[in-house]
């Protein structure tokens, strides 16, 4: 177990077309670099952010924000744009039919099974990278920087990543993670995260902020590629470009920005404390049970 897991925070860059204005930024501002040399991506980031996750989707996020006391925040927000997605062209995932038949049969059964939700709604992980999709709340991240390694301590679940830059090989394929097993390198300025070993259990995206996306699966053949860019003193553009031939017919990107706030504070999130919206879905299953058996009895 890792004590100060809570004390390491991360890093992102954004690559690709929604990194585009902040290009010449890159080229003028030189990065500050850790003692042992890293581009220096250190410091506590938020992705407060209104644009949808794909364009042209029918489900804005304003739809699916939570209660306003829960978003009141003095943190940056993102500039808005088209969507997320920014490949392919069109801002759309290029989602396979079966798994989206999956999602909306795990919608259709939540009062079935607690394996319907997604694992987020369980309190297990929001999951990578849909723990770097930005959501209603809650949307900090922590990068702490030691020899050797680069730490991403996220405020939701307290989920944290712990990624050798040693090169070191991935895990054996027989080991199978909820979150994968990342391994990143610097090229230049960007921290480069390769992440493979996943599991088939979680999802790739939990947040409703994502729209249609949330609670599409995701299969053992999951690869992602993340790119994290400081490009000026206060912004870190992210880019993470998603590969599961199983579950989707081509490759696609996401990217967004990191905003600096060293003002921002994280809390504890008491995840299964406060968790009333699954053991209540279930009672709710089960309470429909009993009323269809005693109005047919045998």
């Amino acid at each position: 177990m890792i004590k100060p897991a809570v004390m390491f925070l991360g890093l992102l860059a954004l690559a690709g077309a929604g990194a585009q204005p902040s290009a010449t930024k890159a080229a003028a501002w030189t990065p500050t670099r850790t003692p042992d040399g890293q581009p220096d991506l250190q410091g506590m980031w938020v992705n407060f952010d209104s644009t949808p996750f794909e364009a042209d989707t029918s489900l804005a996020q304003s739809d699916v924000n939570p209660p306003s006391h829960w978003t009141e925040h003095d943190s940056p927000m993102s500039p808005k744009r088209r969507s997320m997605v920014v490949d392919p062209p069109d801002g759309r995932v290029p989602v396979m039919k079966w798994a989206e038949d999956k999602r909306d049969f795990d919608l259709a059964h939540l009062e079935d099974a607690p394996w319907h939700e997604t694992p987020w709604v369980r309190c297990i992980t929001r999951g990578v990278p849909a723990g770097m999709f930005p959501a209603g709340y809650n949307n900090a991240y922590q990068i702490v920087q030691i020899p050797g390694y680069v730490v991403i301590a996220s405020e939701m679940i307290h989920d944290t990543r712990i990624i050798p830059l040693d090169g070191r090989p991935h895990l054996g394929s027989n080991i199978r993670l909820w979150n994968g097993d990342s391994r990143g390198h610097f090229e230049g300025n960007t921290l480069i995260v390769e992440t493979t070993n996943f599991n088939d259990k979680g999802s790739i995206a939990t947040s409703a902020a994502t729209g249609r996306i949330r609670g599409i699966p995701q299969s053992e053949e999951l690869h992602l590629v993340e790119r994290f860019t400081r490009v000026d003193a206060s912004t870190i553009n992210y880019s993470v470009t998603i590969t599961d031939p199983k579950v989707y017919t081509q490759s696609w990107t996401v990217a967004l920005p990191l905003n600096r706030d060293p003002h921002y504070q994280m809390f504890e999130y008491a995840c299964h404390e406060g968790n009333l919206a699954l053991p209540n879905a279930l009672r709710a299953g089960r309470a429909r049970e009993r009323a269809a058996a005693s109005s047919n009895p045998q």
